[in-house]
């Protein structure tokens, strides 16, 4: 698969897939005789869980770490796995965070829905004394 029907596929830049292949991210992708990078299942499997983990916060030092050990192989599991288990420590404490300001947020919103219909309420009872006197 061609680099801009990767950026399509996964919602990123060309300039951010050549850079992840920089730093190391991604291996160096497979170029046809054209020199053109042509992208095989392993390199969209790795440019899907980057982009997951990206999209969750976590940091490219952090990822560039992991995917070091990851090309060094099975010696480095135990490491890989320490570095998964901090980033979703990580994770996990900002969604409670997210939790309790998406949980204000819903409060806020039902303490103006309730002025709201004591404002409407009251409209509606100035309208019928209008209408009675």
């Amino acid at each position: 698969m061609k680099i801009a029907e990767v950026s399509e596929k996964y919602g990123l830049s060309v300039d951010t897939l050549r850079y992840y292949e920089r730093v190391g991210l991604i291996p160096p992708v497979h170029r046809n005789e054209g020199g053109i990078r042509d992208y095989n299942e392993l390199d969209l499997r790795r440019v899907d869980f980057i982009k997951c983990m990206r999209s969750a916060g976590l940091p490219v030092e952090v990822l560039i770490e992991y995917m070091g050990l990851v090309q060094q192989g099975d010696s480095t599991i135990e490491a890989r796995k320490e570095i998964l288990v901090e980033q979703r420590d990580l994770v996990a404490a900002r969604l409670e965070e997210m939790q309790k300001t998406l949980n204000l947020l819903n409060h806020k919103i039902e303490v103006y829905e309730k002025a709201i219909l004591k404002k409407e309420k009251e409209m509606l009872q100035i309208e019928e004394l209008m209408e009675e006197g």
